[in-house]
Protein backbone atom coordinates (compact mmCIF):
# COMPACT_ATOMS: atom_id res chain seq x y z
CA UNK A 1 0.00 0.00 0.00
CA UNK A 2 1.12 3.77 -0.93
CA UNK A 3 0.58 6.52 1.58
CA UNK A 4 1.12 9.91 0.28
CA UNK A 5 -0.16 13.40 2.03
CA UNK A 6 0.32 17.19 0.71
CA UNK A 7 -0.59 20.88 0.94
CA UNK A 8 -2.28 20.38 -2.24
CA UNK A 9 -3.92 17.73 -4.27
CA UNK A 10 -1.41 18.04 -6.60
CA UNK A 11 1.56 17.55 -4.40
CA UNK A 12 -0.20 14.67 -2.84
CA UNK A 13 -0.56 12.99 -6.43
CA UNK A 14 3.09 14.05 -7.27
CA UNK A 15 3.90 12.52 -3.70
CA UNK A 16 1.71 9.13 -4.57
CA UNK A 17 3.64 8.35 -7.48
CA UNK A 18 7.17 8.96 -6.08
CA UNK A 19 6.02 6.42 -3.58
CA UNK A 20 5.46 3.69 -5.81
CA UNK A 21 8.92 4.28 -7.43
CA UNK A 22 10.16 4.61 -4.30
CA UNK A 23 8.82 1.14 -3.28
CA UNK A 24 10.31 -0.42 -6.59
CA UNK A 25 13.86 0.97 -6.10
CA UNK A 26 16.03 2.91 -3.80
CA UNK A 27 15.40 6.50 -5.19
CA UNK A 28 19.13 8.01 -3.94
CA UNK A 29 20.72 5.61 -6.99
CA UNK A 30 18.41 7.54 -9.31
CA UNK A 31 19.81 10.42 -11.46
CA UNK A 32 17.69 12.70 -13.72
CA UNK A 33 18.68 11.97 -17.57
CA UNK A 34 15.60 12.44 -19.17
CA UNK A 35 12.37 13.38 -19.07
CA UNK A 36 8.56 12.14 -19.89
CA UNK A 37 5.62 13.53 -20.17
CA UNK A 38 2.38 11.46 -19.37
CA UNK A 39 -1.31 12.31 -19.47
CA UNK A 40 -4.51 10.89 -17.37
CA UNK A 41 -7.74 11.47 -17.33
CA UNK A 42 -11.35 10.00 -15.74
CA UNK A 43 -14.30 10.31 -14.85
CA UNK A 44 -13.48 11.13 -10.81
CA UNK A 45 -10.76 11.90 -8.76
CA UNK A 46 -10.62 8.35 -7.53
CA UNK A 47 -10.09 6.78 -11.62
CA UNK A 48 -8.23 9.91 -12.05
CA UNK A 49 -5.62 8.68 -9.21
CA UNK A 50 -5.64 5.51 -10.50
CA UNK A 51 -4.90 6.11 -13.98
CA UNK A 52 -2.12 8.53 -12.66
CA UNK A 53 -0.09 5.78 -11.30
CA UNK A 54 -1.28 3.47 -14.38
CA UNK A 55 0.72 5.93 -16.71
CA UNK A 56 3.42 6.06 -14.18
CA UNK A 57 3.76 2.11 -13.91
CA UNK A 58 3.53 2.05 -17.95
CA UNK A 59 6.61 4.03 -18.06
CA UNK A 60 7.85 2.01 -15.97
CA UNK A 61 7.00 -1.40 -17.14
CA UNK A 62 7.58 -0.44 -20.99
CA UNK A 63 9.76 1.65 -23.34
CA UNK A 64 11.28 3.41 -21.70
CA UNK A 65 11.71 1.65 -19.04
CA UNK A 66 11.68 5.04 -16.61
CA UNK A 67 12.40 5.00 -12.81
CA UNK A 68 11.13 8.17 -11.90
CA UNK A 69 13.44 10.72 -9.25
CA UNK A 70 11.00 13.42 -9.30
CA UNK A 71 7.07 14.14 -10.86
CA UNK A 72 5.82 17.70 -11.97
CA UNK A 73 1.97 17.91 -12.43
CA UNK A 74 2.27 20.51 -14.75
CA UNK A 75 -1.69 20.58 -15.44
CA UNK A 76 -4.16 19.36 -12.83
CA UNK A 77 -7.93 20.31 -13.70
CA UNK A 78 -10.16 18.76 -10.81
CA UNK A 79 -13.56 19.85 -12.78
CA UNK A 80 -12.95 17.62 -15.81
CA UNK A 81 -10.34 14.91 -13.89
CA UNK A 82 -7.49 15.68 -16.13
CA UNK A 83 -3.28 15.12 -15.06
CA UNK A 84 -0.33 16.24 -17.31
CA UNK A 85 3.02 15.62 -15.27
CA UNK A 86 6.53 15.69 -16.14
CA UNK A 87 8.68 12.77 -15.17
CA UNK A 88 12.14 13.51 -14.66
CA UNK A 89 14.95 9.96 -14.37
CA UNK A 90 16.61 7.41 -16.29
CA UNK A 91 16.00 4.27 -17.76
CA UNK A 92 16.10 1.02 -14.92
CA UNK A 93 19.45 -0.81 -14.78
CA UNK A 94 19.63 -3.67 -12.92
CA UNK A 95 23.29 -3.15 -12.05
CA UNK A 96 22.69 0.49 -11.34
CA UNK A 97 19.45 0.18 -8.93
CA UNK A 98 18.74 -1.88 -6.33
CA UNK A 99 15.39 -4.28 -7.15
CA UNK A 100 12.79 -3.11 -4.72
CA UNK A 101 9.49 -4.80 -4.59
CA UNK A 102 7.57 -5.29 -7.95
CA UNK A 103 4.28 -3.37 -8.70
CA UNK A 104 2.18 -5.13 -10.85
CA UNK A 105 -0.62 -3.80 -11.04
CA UNK A 106 -2.58 -0.54 -9.99
CA UNK A 107 -5.64 -1.31 -8.01
CA UNK A 108 -8.88 0.62 -6.29
CA UNK A 109 -8.28 -1.90 -3.23
CA UNK A 110 -8.45 0.09 -0.51
CA UNK A 111 -7.73 3.26 -2.58
CA UNK A 112 -8.82 6.47 -0.65
CA UNK A 113 -8.43 10.27 -1.28
CA UNK A 114 -9.37 12.38 1.73
CA UNK A 115 -9.19 16.10 1.70
CA UNK A 116 -9.01 17.83 4.41
CA UNK A 117 -9.19 21.73 5.27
Amino acid sequence: RLHAWGDSLTETFEQCGMAMYGYMTELDYVQIKQVHTIEASADDMMGLLYHFLDELLFLFSAEPYLICKKLKITEFNTEEFRIVCKCYGEEFEIGKHPQGSEVKAITYSAMQIIEEP
